[in-house]
């Protein structure tokens, strides 16, 4: 590969031919320094450099405030669903801008990356906050040397989380209620409350929030018995709009038995009646959970449910404890665990068992204690 130096003006520049195309040679040529010497030492680089990668990156001065603006905007918007847009938002302006902003992307090295994840974790952030930063750090800083070649290498590459001790979950973990606790629950919130119907979904199917509170009457079959999730419910400034599901699995069908489809056909009698009570004032929707107006039940609404079952009925619970209470009870019934998993709509079944390893560690040693039964018998 021929390759040689010149001056121009005050500055000397580097040269090399890069190929043929179209039946013309190409050639690459940058400023090399000040001197000759600094010149052909450039020259010597970029010849490796392209030999070796077959590129040649010009690092940018970009801040690494501007860098993940440019990465939001060309990336993050266009790719990430809307919730996963507002987390990496508020980890950029909140973590990533303050402690890093300032630095020139090509400036940031493995010990200042490094150093950010561990005071971090000094600061008692737990270990899926430190992951969701982590991921960040990676995902944009990779793309930052391919495609947009602002840098040569990721320096995220060289970097570890700090360890965390890990834990088994156990049932207090995972605020997961018993069958009386329900039923005191349902007691405070009974048939007609605006919260009968969103607990009574969430304790017979296992959906998530933001799952039940979009839910709407055309994914309900009360015919064959089958909900359907297919959006979630999403908050878009001051609005509420549909949004599509966690995960590819979690767009799933749904069985549901004879109590919740008994409860579900009396609950749409009771909208169209109050439709009729309430006339024009009536907010029509075509949603499942609904206040006795018709106004939306949201995941917002349903903070309030919780505040109330813990400070006045004195239970540990938020919503998603309806779903690991349903996850459990299934398991210890005897339950298949694979068919748990497409329930609840995870994406793999690893992360069923995680989740819930206090019953799947039960359930290894009663298969333990079935196989002893059955030689003793012999």
């Amino acid at each position: 590969m021929r390759g040689g130096v010149r001056k121009r003006g005050k500055k000397w520049y580097y040269y090399f031919d890069v190929g043929v195309i179209n039946g013309k040679r190409k050639k690459i040529e940058r400023v090399g320094g000040n001197t000759k010497k600094e010149a052909l030492e450039a020259l010597r680089k970029a010849l490796n450099e392209y030999e070796k990668y077959g590129m040649i990156v010009e690092e940018s001065e970009i801040s690494v405030a501007d860098y993940f603006d440019y990465w939001y905007k060309e990336y993050v918007l266009i790719n990430c669903k809307y919730n996963t847009q507002q987390n990496y938002r508020r980890i950029i302006d909140n973590h990533i801008k303050p402690a890093l902003g300032i630095y020139k992307l090509k400036s940031l090295t493995p010990a200042k990356l490094q150093e950010f994840l561990n005071k971090k974790y000094r600061n008692g952030f737990t270990k899926n906050t430190l992951k969701g930063f982590y991921g960040v750090l990676s995902g944009a800083l990779k793309m930052a040397v391919y495609p947009y070649q602002f840098i040569k290498q990721n320096p995220m590459q060289y970097i570890t989380l700090p360890k965390y001790d890990e834990k088994r979950k156990d049932k207090n973990d995972l605020k997961i209620i018993t069958l009386d606790q329900f039923k005191k629950i349902i007691e405070r919130f009974p048939e007609g409350s605006s919260f009968y119907i969103p607990l009574q979904i969430g304790f017979h199917t296992g959906m998530r929030a933001s799952e039940v509170c979009g839910l709407t009457w055309d994914c309900v079959d009360l015919k064959n018995k089958i909900i359907r999730v297919e959006k979630i419910l999403i908050k878009k400034g001051k609005e509420w709009e549909f949004g599509t599901p966690k995960t590819n699995s979690s767009q799933r069908e749904i069985l549901i038995g004879d109590a919740l489809t008994n409860i579900l056909k009396k609950h749409r009698k009771r909208q169209l009646e109050n439709k009729l009570k309430y006339g024009k004032y009536y907010t029509n929707s075509n949603f499942v959970c609904t206040k006795e107006n018709g106004e939306l039940v949201t995941t917002n609404t349903l903070k309030y449910l919780s505040r109330v079952v813990n400070y006045e009925l004195g239970i540990n619970f938020n919503f998603h404890s309806l779903r690991h209470t349903h996850a459990t009870m299934l398991l210890e019934a005897g339950a298949n665990i694979k068919d748990i998993q497409e329930r609840l709509g995870h994406s793999k079944l690893f992360t069923t068992m995680d989740t819930y390893s206090h019953v799947t560690n039960k359930m290894k040693k009663d298969s333990v204690d079935i196989f002893e039964k059955v030689i003793s018998e012999k």
